[in-house]
């Protein structure tokens, strides 16, 4: 039994499941729009990371009592190494992805 769609009575009725082109048109851009969506994921993640590493560290240099310079610049190198450290592994992901990517397009010949 298949299900059907209630749609409202001044859509236009538009067959599209039928026409293959169209079908890999929709998919190729929603695809796309995903991509870019990880991505932008990916790079609020490593800024949040950023500020979070870094802030606990200058909190944590005040309230071990050390001199409030010392734990600014600890804190700031640390999210430096954060910041780093999160976009290597963005790019080593992508590339790696790139590369399985690859390999099975090779293999799928």
């Amino acid at each position: 039994m298949t299900h059907k769609p209630v749609t409202h009575p001044d859509q236009l009725a538009l067959d599209w499941e039928n026409d293959p082109a169209i079908e890999a048109m929709i998919e190729a851009r929603v695809a796309r729009r995903a991509e870019a969506a990880a991505f932008h994921w990916r790079l609020r993640l490593v800024a949040i990371e950023t500020c979070m590493m870094g802030s606990l560290v200058i909190i944590a240099g005040i309230a071990l009592h050390q001199p409030p310079l010392h734990a600014i610049r600890a804190g700031i190198l640390v999210a430096a190494a954060c910041c780093a450290s999160g976009m290597l592994l963005i790019g080593l992901s992508g590339a790696c992805g790139m590369v399985f990517s690859r390999f099975r397009q090779w293999r799928a010949r």
